[in-house]
């Protein structure tokens, strides 16, 4: 690639109306999207409960959304040169919209879930058409900045969402979390249809027709279907362990490897792996893959290790969250104005670093943390998480052809929810079986050989004798007291593995950014 040949028309083309209106329209949407994807978490056991269903039953309401919702962000791009991308656009906000107002209606687990794949259809084309029409609407010079205003939704909103959605139910009843999608959608629908239009190199693609790829389109559904299963059902199944789970892993093994032979070959596909030589593209959805991983992992253990450890309720617990938000929405600005006078590259080796310190400093964590830090490690993660999400797709977006952008943003948020979903299922997984581990090792010291044991046995008694017991009875209840101990460190120090492992990971991923090519700040974009 050089300079010369770079495009000039990726300027001649503007919107009618100010590009920064255009970016609160579509960032709105994706708020009320990426909020909904995790503020139905805490509610699980209220739907359970309201629908007469199990624990168990429930979690198919995140899993259906999870899985529609993956199928649908690779096809996005192929579907906006379809149809249109502003009608492909406006009919996933309707579609999220109304099955939103479904969701909340439904009268029993089973239309509950059928709404939640439909909700899931429509949530998924959201993201990718909003990162490209973002793309197409800003210069160069100022789409660090646009990108920062979008990155404050997607990753302020998993903050947000557990304390909200936890004051909803207690509040109100589970379905007005997704009665509030309602009123968000028709505003967006209404701004969108009078403020957004598609460039005319979209216009000229849409003439010239686009032969559907039914094989490939199988395939990948049927692909990132089973994936999304394997992850959300794999620990609760012990994993290969369960026929069901290697069914459906053998299944989406073959299913994947086919997709990528078949389109690759084919002359038009549904999902371009062709953008994948480029290097500094395939980086970044590495990197995104990441971002997924570490966010929304990272989201699940802190709220879950207050109330397990800690004994917050579900509210305290997402309070904790809430200053990284705020610290996001302080820091994204920042990023966006940095963007336009450096080199993404060098925003993501802070970014890293950074997001590393803050996983390490949680390993520092014990049973008797206080809010104050658990915050404040929180916020050094936000910030990391700032200086990498809209770095990694202005660096991304760098070389690919402007005819591409569609394409481009299905695949890379592809990559960050699935990233998600292995970060959820990995720590989910990892935490058990470490808590397992350690168990095994603590009571390995639990034994009268042991002077340590024998005296916290001796201490627990004299202080339950000392509360009224008798002598047989305070011995029975100190040997529960120390196991309860037992069991309260091992799970302790499963979450301090989890953050080793998940810093570690991140610093792994530094020497990945010194091969992305240089970015120029403000310059133009280069083609193949």
């Amino acid at each position: 690639m050089s300079a010369g040949n770079s495009i000039p028309a990726q300027t001649a083309w503007r919107p009618p109306v100010n590009p920064w209106i255009i970016a609160v329209t579509v960032t709105l949407a994706t708020f009320m999207e990426v909020l909904d994807t995790s503020v139905a978490n805490v509610a699980l056991p209220h739907i359970a409960g309201s629908l007469s269903a199990g624990q168990d039953e429930s979690t198919w309401v995140l899993t259906s959304y999870l899985v529609s919702n993956a199928i649908i962000l690779p096809l996005s791009g192929w579907l906006s040169n379809l149809i249109g991308r502003k009608r492909f656009y406006m009919s996933c906000v309707a579609l999220f919209t109304i099955s939103s107002f479904l969701c909340g209606f439904a009268p029993s687990l089973g239309l509950l879930i059928f709404f939640r794949v439909l909700q899931g259809v429509g949530g998924g084309g959201l993201q990718p058409s909003e990162q490209a029409i973002l793309a197409d609407t800003f210069e160069p010079a100022k789409r660090g900045m646009a990108f920062a205003v979008y990155g404050m939704a997607v990753v302020l909103a998993p903050a947000i969402g557990p304390t909200l959605g936890g004051w909803i139910t207690d509040n109100f009843t589970w379905r007005w979390i997704f009665f509030i999608n309602i009123p968000v959608g028709i505003i967006s629908l209404l701004l969108t249809n009078r403020l957004i239009s598609d460039p005319p190199y979209m216009k000229q693609q849409k003439r010239t027709g686009i032969r559907i790829d039914y094989i490939g389109l199988g395939l990948l559904a049927l692909g990132l279907g089973t994936l999304q299963v394997v992850l959300d059902k794999g620990q609760r199944d012990d994993w290969f362990g369960s026929n069901f789970i290697v069914s459906m892993t053998s299944i989406c093994v073959v299913s994947l490897i086919a997709v990528i032979f078949w389109e690759w070959n084919h002359k038009d596909p549904i999902i371009d792996l062709h953008l994948f030589s480029e290097r500094s593209f395939a980086i970044g959805n590495m990197l995104m893959f990441l971002v997924g991983f570490a966010l929304l992992s990272s989201t699940v253990l802190i709220p879950q290790f207050c109330q397990t450890l800690l004994g917050y309720t579900a509210q305290e617990a997402g309070l904790a969250l809430m200053p990284g938000g705020f610290a996001i929405l302080l820091a994204m600005p920042l990023v966006g104005f940095l963007l336009g006078r450096t080199d993404p590259r060098r925003l993501l080796l802070f970014g890293l670093p950074m997001l590393s310190f803050a996983l390490f400093h949680m390993t520092r964590f014990d049973t008797s943390v206080d809010f104050r830090t658990i915050a404040t490690a929180r916020v050094f993660q936000a910030i990391g998480l700032a200086f990498l999400f809209v770095p990694i797709n202005t660096a991304a977006y760098g070389f690919i052809p402007k005819g591409k952008n569609n394409a481009a943003s299905g695949l890379i948020n592809l990559a960050r929810n699935i990233g998600g979903s292995v970060g959820i299922s990995f720590v989910t997984t990892m935490l058990a079986r470490r808590a397992q581990f350690h168990q095994t090792n603590l009571v390995e010291h639990a034994n009268p050989g042991n002077g340590r044991f024998q005296a916290m046995i001796e201490a627990a008694t004299h202080m339950l004798i000392g509360r009224g017991s008798s002598s047989h009875q305070a011995a029975r209840q100190a040997y529960g007291l120390v196991a309860a101990s037992v069991d309260q460190q091992a799970t302790m120090l499963a979450y301090i593995d989890n953050f080793w492992m998940l810093g570690v990971a991140v610093l792994t991923m530094i020497p990945f950014v010194f091969l992305m090519k240089r970015l120029k700040p403000g310059g133009p974009i280069a083609v193949h």
